[in-house]
């Protein structure tokens, strides 16, 4: 088994503006979820911001040996994730999974994306 049941995101930023058509090419943060067990995951996803209270849990499923990838800008419950805010993610499933967290920064027309392994706790 490959994974652990908690993932931390220290840096999150949604821009407020994108070029390109949408939704590709919409700026946007991804939670990119990898479950290769045999049971499906349920996440609990936790939101931290620098100037106010943590939102969640938000809820998210990925079938057994599947991938799955979460953007926050669609995140709506509890509440949307603002935009031009910086924000941190605490991730916990309760089966081991691998998580990753990704960027598109569409608010120039030279894109920029970035990737980063989230951190594992436990």
């Amino acid at each position: 088994m490959i994974g652990t049941r908690t993932w931390a995101i220290p840096e999150g930023y949604i821009p407020e503006e994108s070029t390109g058509p949408e939704p590709e090419m919409e700026s946007h943060e991804t939670l990119c979820v990898l479950n290769a067990g045999d049971e499906e995951a349920t996440l609990e996803i936790t939101v931290y911001f620098s100037d106010r209270d943590p939102v969640g849990p938000y809820e998210k499923t990925v079938p057994a040996r599947r991938t799955s990838h979460f953007r926050f800008n669609d995140f709506d419950e509890p509440e949307p994730i603002p935009t031009g805010a910086d924000f941190a993610t605490v991730i916990e499933s309760d089966v081991p999974v691998v998580c990753q967290h990704t960027r598109l920064d569409s608010r120039q027309a030279e894109n920029a994306l970035l990737s980063t392994m989230a951190y594992p706790g436990e």
